[in-house]
């Protein structure tokens, strides 16, 4: 079979990322140009701003791309694209920059939903075997993905509130540790001690998540510090914060794997870079005959090579685009 070059894109939040991925599973090149320090001095991402530096940055990121693989626009086979979910604003950069390439080296679109692109990153590290059980973490989900088959999703359960990601950056920001949350926090926690008692938010049988409540504990917990003029330990709130989320996290996808006769799990999303939680995962998994595994940490974070990953999969399945492809800033996996 001949070999396939895709050329991907992502820009759904703030990140402008280019990529050409071969066969589904081999990087040939990434480039991914990062907005955090620029965000950082607002505390989280402003979407305006964003959109903006994407428009700045794209042509020169997938022309940097191109040079770097070596490769020309007449050895692409596909163009894939993230055309949601994500900041409305971003993503049409990217859509836009797709369907020109498309259009002018008539080349085949690739819609790819931003999950699929998280959970296939895992293909770029370990080819992915089937049934398996997806949890996605990040910025913005929190989800339970039963695949039975190739490109096949089936949502078991998500989190009813704020996704994990989300709540890291916001206690990080209650604590006065800074803009991104989640390496800070977990970085803290290493260090810390398990001091503070937090609730196990929705604790009950289901597959489903919430952390608003969790999040408000912690700025409650915070206030009433300040209010009685006691200092509170960083390290160990960070500590006790993270035992609650990862104990919360590994009780629900335990129990998605046992009820399902799964026997395969693979962790996907910004957050599957926490330490804490890959290794309390992995001896739950060990613990019970689970194999589990999760990308190379630079495929974790958003980049056009796991949407690339996606893209392959999709087009074999037949799912392609034309020039009507719209960005959609909501948009289901299932």
């Amino acid at each position: 079979m001949k070999d396939m070059y895709i050329l991907a894109i992502e820009s759904s939040c703030d990140e402008t990322s280019c990529a050409i991925v071969k066969n589904g599973c081999e990087d040939i090149a990434t480039v991914i140009l990062s907005q955090i320090d620029i965000h950082t001095n607002f505390g989280g991402v402003v979407p305006e701003i964003a959109s903006r530096h994407h428009l700045k940055n794209i042509t020169m990121v997938i022309e940097e791309c191109l040079k770097k693989s070596k490769l020309t626009m007449d050895e692409i086979d596909a163009i894939a694209v993230t055309y949601g979910p994500g900041l409305i604003g971003s993503l049409l950069v990217g859509v836009e920059a797709a369907k020109t390439l498309a259009m002018v080296y008539n080349k085949p679109l690739i819609p790819v939903h931003h999950i699929a692109g998280h959970i296939y990153a895992n293909n770029l590290t370990k080819k992915m075997e089937y049934p398996l059980l997806a949890l996605v973490v990040s910025g913005g989900h929190t989800e339970l993905v039963y695949m039975k088959d190739e490109y096949q999703f089936e949502k078991l359960g998500e989190t009813l509130d704020d996704a994990i990601g989300e709540t890291y950056d916001k206690v990080a920001r209650v604590i006065g540790v800074g803009y991104p949350g989640g390496p800070v926090i977990d970085k803290m926690a290493q260090e810390g001690v398990h001091e503070y008692n937090l609730p196990l938010p929705l604790n009950d049988n289901s597959y489903n998540f919430s952390f608003s409540g969790l999040k408000s504990a912690v700025i409650n917990l915070a206030h009433n510090y300040e209010q009685r003029d006691v200092e509170l330990n960083k390290a160990n709130l960070a500590k006790s914060f993270q035992d609650v989320v990862i104990e919360t996290i590994t009780k629900k996808t335990l129990k998605a794997l046992k009820d399902n006769d799964i026997k395969r799990m693979i962790i996907s999303g910004g957050v599957a870079a926490n330490k804490s939680l890959r290794e309390g995962l992995k001896k739950v998994c060990e613990e019970n005959g689970i194999e589990c595994s999760y990308p190379d940490l630079k495929y974790c974070t958003d980049n056009a090579t796991m949407i690339g990953a996606a893209g392959y999969f999709a087009y074999k399945k037949g799912i392609t685009a034309d020039s009507n492809l719209n960005a959609k800033s909501s948009l289901s996996l299932v």
